[in-house]
Order: structure tokens, then sequence, then C-alpha cells
């Protein structure tokens, strides 16, 4: 199995597990929010929170975009982050960025939020996320906490957590893609020619 189907395959393995639990220990679905800020109808919260969420993702990815053209802690925080995407397929990205946004999501806001709250289901959130081991750690998981208070106030605001995984799936969709095909500090193309030649 290529490596990104070990990865696809452990965070389905997540997500089983998250809806197991919230069957077992909260008789209820990890999907649904109980008592949501916004109390909208049926269906109405689903396509609510998924528009809100498509939304916020491509808000996100743009934005990422901006920070590493303009800030030095985002560009070596792209750098290091570079690795995980480098050899990974367009099929490999759509299956890392579905699943691990399903995985998370179901275990942080659908399970955890519910037990710990929105603030601290998101430092657990960012806490997870200090594998990095470079200069960028804590950048890494400053933003992760962030995106956690993000996605799980989508959550509590519309009640359904098909916002946050379509927000988080995005998210991880495109900054894949952009870790993968852009590289922020290119190395100098060599003159050729006479330019090239030493005197």
């Amino acid at each position: 199995m290529l490596r990104w189907g070990r990865v696809a395959a452990a965070y389905l393995a997540a997500s089983a597990s998250a809806v197991a639990f919230a069957a077992i220990w909260r008789d209820t679905s990890p999907f649904l929010y109980s008592g949501p800020w916004l109390v909208l109808p049926g269906i109405t919260s689903h396509v609510c929170s998924a528009v809100i969420g498509l939304g916020f993702g491509g808000l996100v990815a743009f934005s990422t975009r901006v920070f590493v053209t303009r800030f030095a802690w985002a560009r070596t925080l792209h750098r290091e982050l570079r690795p995980v995407a480098r050899d990974l397929s367009a099929s490999g990205i759509a299956a890392v960025a579905l699943f691990s946004a399903l995985g998370e999501e179901l275990w942080f806001r659908g399970l955890l939020q519910a037990w710990v709250g929105l603030w601290l289901q998101a430092a657990a959130f960012g806490i997870v996320h200090s594998q990095l081991s470079g200069p960028s750690r804590w950048a890494w998981v400053t933003w992760a906490t962030v995106m956690g208070l993000a996605f799980g106030a989508l959550f509590a605001l519309t009640g359904s957590l098909v916002g946050p995984i379509a927000a988080h799936a995005l998210i991880n969709a495109l900054n894949l893609n952009y870790l993968k095909s852009h590289d922020p500090e290119p190395r100098p193309r060599s003159l050729g020619g006479l330019l090239g030649q030493r005197s």
C-alpha cells in the first residue's frame, strides 16, 4: 500500500473509532452539536454549515499564500512542511485531505468538544500538531490551535460537523498542493554561456 494509503487508512480507523465512542458514551451522533448557537431546521443547518465552511476554507487557503509571501515565519513553516507533500500524487493529496479532515474533526470537534469545551479541544488540537522539530514548531502549534477554535466555533454555531469537515478538507487539499508545487525560496539558476564563465 502506498504511503498516503496508510495515512488514509489510519484516519479512517480514527473516524470509525470516534463514531463508536460517540455512540457508546454520548449516545448521540458526533456529527451534531447539542444546543447550537444558531438554531436551524433540519437539513438547513448542514447546508449553512457547508457554505460557511467552504467559504472559510477558501479564505484560509488564500491567506496562507499571502503569509508565505510576506512573513519569514510562514516561509520557514512552509519549507519545513514541504516534505509532507513532496511525494504525494493528486489522488494522494485528495485522500489525505479528506480522510485527515474527517478523522480529526470527528475526534476533536465531534467527540472532544462535547466533553471539554471549545477552548480545551482547540488547545489539544494544537498540541497534537507539535510534531515538527524545527524552529517553526510553535508557529505550527499556534496555527493549529487557531484553526481548532475556528472549526469548533463553526460546529457550535450551526450544530453541524459538515462545515468544519468541508473547511478542513479544502484547506488541507489546497495547502498540500501549494506545499508540493511552491518553493518559497528557490535556488538561483546558474548563468549559462559567456555569463556563466569565469574570467
